[in-house]
Formats: C-alpha cells, sequence, structure tokens
C-alpha cells in the first residue's frame, strides 16, 4: 500500500495496551485469590472457587474463592468490630485514609485500567480516560466530605455496617461509587463484585493494605448471586447498596422486608435520546455512539432509545448509519478500537435472542458491517427501526450494542415516549434552543438529564432513579445522606410487637350508650375534592374514650383506593404549581383549623380521653405545624453544581408524584397534619389512611379542606383498616412512594409489596415518633422523604 492510499483510507494501525505489568501481578499471586477480611487474605470456609475468564480469548485470568454463610458471618463480624473505631477516628482521621487511596488509585492507574480490560472486555481507552480518573476523583472527592462532615452533617451519625453489591459493567468504577461514601460516613464495608468481574476489587483490597486502612474497615467477598443474597440478608447488616438488575433489585426488597435495613438501588434502565429538529445532528450523532455504544451498551443509563424529530429523521438516521460504519472492534486493549467484547456467553446470546425477537415482531436490523473477531464474545453494533413503543425490543432492557429507533412530532409526543417505559433512570435531550431542552427536562421520569451530552458522571453530582431504576442516590451530598441517619432517631423508644389498632366491628347500626338522637353521625370518604360513600357500603363504629358512641367512619376498600388514587393522579397540576402557591394554600387551611380550634380540642379530648390541655395542644401544635410546612414550600430548593469541565448540573428536588400515607394512632391530628402538610409542601398529592382507632378527627378536617382552595384530588381520605389499605396502596402501580406509621404488624408487608413499582417506603421502622419534635415532625426530614432528586447536566460556552 502506497503512502498516498494509506492517507486516503485513513484506517487506523493497531495501538495495543502493554498488558505486562497487570499480568505479572496475577502471576505473583500464583493466579489465585483468596477473600479480604479484617485486613487479611483467607481461603473461604468451603474451599469453593470459580474462574474468572476474559471474554475477548477465553483465557482463564484467575482462580477465585466463592465465599459461603460463614465466609461472610466472618467478614460482616469483622466490619462490625471495626465500626465504631472507624467512627472515633473522626472527621481529619477518615479524610486522610480517603486521600491516601485516591493517590494509590492513581499511582496504579494502567495496571487497574488494564485488569478491567482483561476481566470485563471493555476497551482500554474508556478505563484509561473515563473510568479510572473518575474512581480518584471520588475518593478525593469524599476525602473532602469525611474532613467537613461535621460541620455539614451537624447531629447524625453512620447506618453501621453497609453491604455493597456492584455489577460487572463498571466494577473499579462502581466500587469506588459504593465504598468513598460509606467510608466517608464512617461506616464499614463488606463489598461483592460480580461473579464474572472480581479481580480489581482484589486488587483495590491490595490497596487498603498499602495505606494501613484499619482491618475490617473494607472487606472483599467474592462468589456468585448465592454469596450477595446471603451477605444481603445478614442479619448484622444496616445497610445495603445494590447496583445491578431490577429483577435482582426486587428480590433484595423482598428479602429485607422484614428488617429496617437502609436500601440504596440502582438498577435497570431504557433511556431515551431525543433529538429535535434544531439539534446539531452531527454533534448528536457523536453523542449516540457514546450514549449506546459506550462499553459496548452494557451500561444501565445507556441511550437505546432514540427518539427522532420527524423533520430531520431521515437525515439523522443516514448520518448514524454512516458513522456506525466506522466504529471500530477488536481486542480491548487496543487504544483504537470503539466496541470490545461482551462479559460472557450468556448476555451474548440475551443480546441475540431480544434482536431475534425484534426481527420477528417486524422491525427492521441494520449492523454495521465492521470486522469481529474469530475468538471471544463480540456482537457488532446493531439498529432496529420500524419498532413500535410498545414492542419487547423498545420495553426491554437490552444491555448491549443495540439502538432502537422511533420518531416523534411534537415535544409533547417526545415527553410521552420517552416515560412509556417502567424505568426512569436517565435521558438525553438534544436542541440549540436551550429553552426547549430544560421544558422537557422536569417533565421526563428520569433521576438524571443530559442537555447536548450523554453519560456525563462526577463525584459532586447524585446518579439514581425514579420507578423501576430504583430509588436513592450515589454521588453528591444526597449519595452521603443515604449512609447517614439523625442522632435522634438511635434514641426512639421502641414500639411494643403488640402495638396496633385493634379491628372494630362492621356495623350498620350505633352500638355505645351514647343518646339514640335518630341522626345519622355517619362521616364519608373524602375523595377528589368530595366527600363519597364507600364502595362496600359498610362503616365502623367510633366509640369515645368512655365507651360512648361517638359516630361511624365508612369501611374503605380496594375500589375505594384505586378511586382515590386515580383522583390524585389527576391533580398533578398541583406539581407543576410553584411553592408559593402552594404555601399560600396551606396558610389558609391553618387559618381555617385556627377558627374551629376550640371544636377539635374537644372532638380530641373526647375521642382520645386525655385532658382539655393536651387536646388544645395538640390543636396549637397542628396549626404551628402547618405553618412550618408552609414555610418550607418556597425554601426547600436544589442545588447548583459546577463539576469539572465547562458544565453545570442543576439538582432538583422534585416531588415524589403520588403518596400513601399510614397514620399512626399516637396524636392522630398532629401526625396527621405533620404528614399530609409536608408532603403537598413539596407539591406531591396524598391518599391518606387517617388514625384508625380516632379517624373522625381526619373527617371533620375535610370541611378545612373544602373551605381552604385545596385543589380537587391533592388531598385524599379514606378511612379503614390499615392492615386491609395499606398493601393495596403499597402494589398499586400508581403510588409512587408509601409512607407506613401504622400498626407494627404490617409493617414487613407494606415493604414487601412495594415491589410491584419499586416504590420508596418510609416507615417508624418499630420505633415510636414523637409528632411534638419539631426535629422528628417537621423540616428537613420529612422533606426528604417528600422529594426525589434530578441533576440536569447543561454544557455551556461554544
Amino acid at each position: 500500500m502506497t503512502i498516498l492510499e494509506t492517507f486516503e483510507m485513513m484506517n487506523y494501525g493497531p495501538a495495543p495496551e502493554d498488558p505486562r505489568e497487570a499480568v505479572n501481578w496475577l502471576d505473583e499471586h500464583e493466579r489465585r485469590f483468596g477473600l479480604f477480611i479484617g485486613g487479611e487474605w483467607c481461603p473461604s470456609a468451603g474451599k469453593k472457587r470459580f474462574d474468572s475468564i476474559n471474554p475477548a480469548t477465553g483465557e482463564t485470568l484467575a482462580s477465585i474463592s466463592s465465599a459461603g454463610p460463614k465466609d461472610i458471618d466472618k467478614a460482616v463480624a469483622a466490619a462490625r468490630t471495626a465500626q465504631s473505631g472507624w467512627w472515633k477516628l473522626g472527621c481529619h482521621g477518615r479524610a486522610r485514609y480517603l486521600y491516601a487511596l485516591a493517590r494509590q488509585v492513581q499511582k496504579h492507574s494502567r495496571r487497574l485500567a488494564v485488569l478491567d480490560c482483561l476481566d470485563n472486555g471493555k476497551p482500554i481507552r474508556e478505563m484509561r480516560d473515563i473510568d479510572v480518573p473518575l474512581v480518584a476523583r471520588h475518593f478525593y472527592h469524599h476525602a473532602g466530605w469525611a474532613q467537613i462532615l461535621a460541620d455539614e452533617f451537624p447531629q447524625h451519625e453512620p447506618l453501621g455496617v453497609a453491604a455493597q453489591v456492584i455489577p460487572w459493567n463498571f466494577p473499579l468504577l462502581m466500587l469506588a461509587w459504593k465504598i468513598a461514601p460509606a467510608l466517608a460516613t464512617g461506616n464499614t464495608v463488606v463489598l461483592k463484585p460480580a461473579e464474572f468481574t472480581s479481580l480489581t476489587a482484589l486488587a483495590f483490597a491490595e490497596l487498603c493494605r498499602e495505606v494501613g486502612l484499619p482491618p475490617g474497615v473494607v472487606n472483599i467477598v467474592t462468589g456468585d448471586g448465592e454469596t450477595g443474597a446471603k451477605l444481603v440478608a445478614h442479619s448484622d447488616v444496616d445497610k445495603v447498596a445494590f447496583t445491578g438488575s431490577t429483577e435482582v433489585g426486587k428480590e433484595i426488597r423482598r428479602a429485607t422486608a422484614n428488617s429496617s435495613k437502609r436500601l440504596t438501588l440502582e438498577l435497570g434502565g431504557k433511556s431515551p435520546f431525543i433529538v429535535f429538529d434544531d439539534a446539531d445532528l452531527d454533534s448528536a450523532v457523536e453523542g449516540l455512539v457514546n450514549g449506546i455504544w459506550f462499553n459496548q451498551g452494557e451500561v444501565c443509563c445507556a441511550g437505546s432509545r432514540l427518539l427522532v424529530h420527524e423533520p430531520v429523521a431521515d437525515r439523522l438516521m443516514d448520518k448514524v448509519r454512516r458513522r456506525m460504519e466506522s466504529l471500530r472492534m477488536g481486542s480491548p486493549l487496543d487504544k483504537a478500537v470503539d466496541v470490545g467484547a461482551i462479559v460472557a456467553p450468556v448476555q451474548l446470546e440475551r443480546i441475540r435472542s431480544i434482536v431475534d425477537r425484534a426481527v420477528e415482531e417486524g422491525a427492521h436490523c441494520y449492523q454495521a458491517e465492521v470486522p469481529v473477531p474469530d475468538e471471544g464474545l463480540y456482537y457488532p453494533p446493531t439498529l432496529l427501526t420500524n419498532v413500535g413503543p410498545a414492542s419487547h425490543a423498545a420495553q426491554t432492557e437490552i444491555f448491549g450494542p443495540v439502538l432502537t429507533s422511533m420518531t416523534f412530532r411534537t415535544p409533547d409526543e417526545a415527553v410521552a415516549l420517552a416515560n412509556n417505559t417502567v424505568y426512569g433512570l436517565a435521558a438525553s435531550v438534544w436542541s440549540e434552543n436551550i429553552n426547549v431542552a430544560l421544558e422537557l427536562a422536569p417533565r421526563l421520569k428520569a433521576g438524571v438529564v443530559w442537555v447536548n451530552s450523554t453519560n456525563q458522571f462526577d463525584a459532586a453530582c447524585g446518579f439514581g432513579g425514579y420507578r423501576e431504576s430504583g430509588y436513592g442516590r450515589e454521588g453528591g451530598r444526597e449519595g452521603l445522606e443515604e449512609y447517614l441517619v439523625p442522632s435522634w432517631s438511635r434514641q426512639l423508644p421502641r414500639l411494643p410487637e403488640s402495638s396496633g389498632t385493634k379491628s372494630a366491628p362492621v356495623s350498620g347500626a350505633a352500638p355505645g350508650s351514647g343518646p339514640a338522637l335518630g341522626i345519622d353521625r355517619t362521616a364519608k370518604l373524602y375523595i377528589g375534592g368530595k366527600q363519597t360513600r364507600p364502595d362496600s357500603g359498610y362503616s365502623i363504629p367510633i366509640a369515645a374514650a368512655n365507651g360512648d358512641h361517638l359516630g361511624e367512619v365508612p369501611l374503605g376498600n380496594r375500589k375505594d383506593i384505586r378511586d382515590a388514587v386515580e383522583a390524585a393522579r389527576k391533580a398533578q397540576a398541583w406539581e407543576q404549581s410553584d411553592g408559593h402557591s402552594r404555601a399560600q394554600i396551606l396558610y389558609f387551611i391553618a387559618e381555617n383549623l385556627e377558627q374551629r380550634s376550640d371544636e377539635f380540642s374537644s372532638r380530641l379530648q373526647r375521642m382520645t380521653g386525655g385532658t382539655s390541655k393536651s387536646a388544645a395542644k395538640e390543636v396549637h401544635t397542628s396549626i404551628e405545624r402547618i405553618f412550618s410546612a408552609a414555610a418550607w414550600a418556597d425554601k426547600y430548593e436544589g442545588a447548583v453544581h459546577n463539576p469539572p469541565g465547562r458544565k453545570l448540573t442543576l439538582a432538583l428536588q422534585e416531588p415524589m408524584g403520588v403518596i400513601g400515607i399510614i397514620c399512626p394512632d399516637d396524636t392522630p391530628l398532629l401526625a396527621f397534619i405533620s404528614l399530609v402538610a409536608h408532603a403537598i409542601a413539596a407539591g406531591n398529592r396524598v391518599v391518606t389512611v387517617p388514625s384508625a382507632s380516632y379517624p373522625l378527627i381526619a373527617t371533620d378536617f375535610y370541611q378545612i379542606l373544602e373551605t381552604s382552595d385545596v385543589p380537587a384530588g391533592v388531598v385524599n381520605i379514606v378511612t379503614g383498616r390499615p392492615d386491609e389499605l395499606s398493601p393495596v396502596l403499597s402494589a398499586h402501580a400508581g403510588v409512587e412512594a408509601l409512607w407506613y406509621f401504622g400498626p407494627i404488624s404490617g409493617m414487613a408487608a407494606t415493604k414487601a409489596e412495594s415491589v410491584s413499582n419499586m416504590k420508596r417506603v418510609w416507615t417508624h421502622e418499630g420505633r415510636a415518633f414523637d409528632w411534638y419534635d419539631p426535629r422528628q415532625g417537621q423540616g428537613r426530614e420529612l422533606l426528604k422523604q417528600a422529594t426525589q432528586v434530578k441533576n440536569v447536566w447543561v454544557p455551556y460556552g461554544e
């Protein structure tokens, strides 16, 4: 070939990375690895092992121990023993260790990058330029948080022992996402890497020894899914952080339902990549390459659903196909390669089967004519067109280099198509009109939205999803909060196991010793701004503390909950209203309650049997609590982050949506108002089940709502038995979050039922809240439960 021919073709020659250092490291360990527990290497108790395979060549890289139940016990015990000393070390002490780990990552960056390439199959260029620098960035950033933790989070404590289970697509980066915030906040860790990609976690264990990290602070247990399941279920674990599939995330939610473990679940995704007709199409194509073919598409937030504005659809698709032809596939160690190997045979078969099914259903399949290596696990970049929004390929997380494409005509249709999924992890919007992009961003049901960019990550910016993409955040301030607990919560008294409300008999007549006035004292449900009769046609008699008959309340059932959720979902305008408007309505509620304070005090006293002074105090505190919620309505705001590079990240505090609330019997008016007022102050709509023992205080409250300009559907009240209504709310797909303060016996079932749409559940965790205490009944702690953070990335400059 002549020089002129070479110049015209501009083909890339091979640029292989030398794997010698990584191979030598493997050989130094005789390619056999044990578990890292209590600062020492040890074999598994059961002697079971598995092989780590290079997906690009099929070569066996190493033999690794598989942890069993005894090993998990040992690792958790080591973490528990080390935790108090790690916390007592203090902010500066922990910061120094995190800083030292960041330095070690940088020192060994090339070896770590090559190890992940060998183990995972991802291109060395991505590991060298993206993953490893971000790993170091996370430890540096959290060293800073460790230093200032006491100032930024006063009166907070670590949860304790964190069980962390990470996936195979970003082995080292996911380790950093998990371990750095846990250590910064004083927790200790037992981490299980993915079975396919354990080597960099074991290499990190060596770094922990090199910096002198106290034994037991970080423990690494390797193994398969069974090992992870045993770790998650361990009774002495306080926190579970998991990144992986939605199916496994649901199993973790079920397995931990009967415990008080705090969960962070970063699960699957089917992210939309939206391109408008005014977008820079060439830039959008490069963004698309980064969005779907980065890491072979084995990315939870991959932009796998291309949504194109119809006027530019043909032009864009021509550009996409041309760009696909220039992608380079081959050895992950070649620095000129764009697409590496698929991690394992089972994943390769999954990709093939989904694409085959899509073609059978009528999709048009275009695959780049790039040379596919004969050896190893590879799949060519693939484009599926003529795909319907409800098709299997458009709805299923493929986790491979496969892009589906659809068109839209209007921004509203783009939003509808983007949100037509059970997931909600990320989205990308391309438009030269920043107004269009920022108008769309709040409407997309996704935890992260990238404007004219994609796959942007930083330690200062939280990452996590909505819907079945999980809950909780990793990175940023909100990521730290996942590992902390207010100090006061540890002092709350435990509720007795028998706590709860006895089911009152269903009745059509009024029992009790009160006078027979012949006047119907049966209240109604409050749904969609109206008082409505229950579907069941039955009511529950309510007696005063002295046994007198006070009245009856409806016996709500599944149909009533369904109607209430439907009414709440129709009131979406409340979510879009500004904080000032919501505050004004809350102030109206407080004013109207003040006008009837004597009446409510008398009602409380008669129902609960308390003194007139205690009843008046509860009403007064309830009014004050509404004022507090109103005050916060336009002040619980987000933040603007300035991550490295020419970009800003807008951290928006968004409402959860529709929240189901099960109220306690204790201080029935104050608890009801504390929960409902803060939920609606943040822009949520609520379906509330009031105290089962004292529901009349909530039914009296209807009239307050009706005279306070509360829009129909914002507050819905369904009386009945919490043990019957809570599972219905928890399983309802139209409810985005559930606050459970009902009988302790129903807590586990409520959590387990929430897997229907992976809604976030907040409960009393078997402890008695003091609703008079402002720390427990108002302010940031409640608003944190009422909101979720959406990070919108906006680049700036030319």
